[in-house]
């Protein structure tokens, strides 16, 4: 697939166990050569080559160690965010988001204050299994995960539910008739000029996702909760050339704001657990059926089964898979044809403002 690409030398800026700095510039590769692809669609012409530059790729997968605001580091992990160990072996857990710590506490009955919590959490759960505390806490909405060998994870339930999964699926919902678009106006270097996205997402996958898009030259407008804020500093660091406006979809005018925001639409991106969208209409189906030529992508880190996705899914380390699955209606907007809305098309607020103090977007 990235026979295209070309790589820049460099030692390896990515030290791990694992093999994440190949991971990271085979995946960057893989996104710049479908934008070169795509300027070749929508400009004619050959595909143009893409070069990758390892230093830069290492620097972009460090960005939250490297991001400063107002002249200061961000720390990026809470203190209660690490592996503590249990009666019969491990858990994971995860409290960068307040809310999360704030469950995590509560669940284990923790009463000090949160900067000297970590001595009273590893007490609280020493002589629990780690099955024990990973329920608790999942029981209270927080995030605690059971860190499993290789072995004990093949015999997990999860495991055999996801082991035939594609990483990356494709359907196609109807032969809707597409919406074409104009040239790329500067050629390879913005080919997704002009797309318009919504993006419906939290925490780091799809909201990297969809600043890819953005950093392609797609119109990204990115919907949150406002009671429920993402990080500053992730929300900085993943939200580069997007738009960004809060909106309470519990609230009927707030629903209709993006009601109208879908209408204009291409792409939908979601990032939360699976069925946590469907009570607002915001389920792939709901979605095309409104509008049968919109593209949605959603990211599924625990598997489509709702059943075994019910849990907020942040990443399991060593146990979660990553999936993708995009839901085609018509083909998109045809990209062949030189008719359609400029790439100088943004989306707007009813007020004009970029960013709108518009909660119910779910609690993930």
């Amino acid at each position: 697939m990235t026979a295209g690409v070309r790589w820049t030398q460099a030692d390896d800026l990515l030290p791990s166990r694992l093999q994440v700095a190949a991971l990271a510039e085979a995946s960057v590769g893989a996104a710049a050569l479908a934008g070169a692809e795509l300027a070749a669609v929508r400009n004619g012409g050959v595909t143009p080559g893409v070069q990758v530059d390892s230093t830069a790729v290492a620097a972009a997968f460090a960005s939250d160690r490297a991001l400063r605001l107002n002249g200061q580091e961000q720390v990026s992990l809470s203190p209660l965010s690490k592996f503590c160990r249990c009666a019969d072996g491990w858990v994971r857990m995860h409290c960068n988001y307040p809310h999360h710590q704030a469950r995590l506490l509560d669940a284990l009955e923790v009463r000090v204050a949160p900067q000297n919590a970590r001595t009273a959490v590893g007490e609280a759960i020493a002589t629990s299994s780690a099955e024990e505390v990973a329920e608790r806490v999942t029981a209270f909405g927080g995030l605690a995960v059971v860190v499993r060998t290789p072995q004990s994870w093949a015999q997990h339930e999860q495991a055999s539910a996801i082991a035939g999964l594609p990483l990356l699926e494709l359907r196609k919902a109807s032969n809707a008739a597409s919406r074409p678009l104009e040239p790329a106006p500067r050629g390879s270097l913005l080919p997704a000029a002009g797309l318009r996205i919504l993006d419906l997402s939290r925490v780091i996958a799809g909201p990297v996702a969809t600043r890819t898009l953005a950093l392609l030259g797609a119109d990204v407008l990115r919907i949150d909760r406002p009671d429920l804020p993402e990080l500053i500093a992730q929300h900085l660091d993943t939200g580069m050339g997007k738009l960004s406006a809060l909106l309470d979809l519990r609230k009927p005018a707030d629903l209709e704001v993006l009601e109208n925001l879908l209408s204009t639409a291409d792409v939908v991106v979601t990032g939360y657990r699976p069925g946590a969208l469907d009570r607002f209409g915001l389920d792939a189906e709901a979605l095309l059926r409104r509008r049968p030529s919109l593209v949605v992508a959603s990211l599924l880190r625990l598997g489509s089964d709702r059943a075994l996705g019910r849990a907020a899914g942040l990443r399991q380390p060593g146990a979660s898979r990553l999936r993708d699955r995009v839901h085609r209606g018509g083909a998109g907007r045809d990209a062949r044809s030189h008719a359609g809305p400029g790439a100088g098309s943004r989306h707007r607020l009813p007020s004009g403002r970029r960013s709108a103090p518009c909660t119910g977007l779910p609690r993930d």
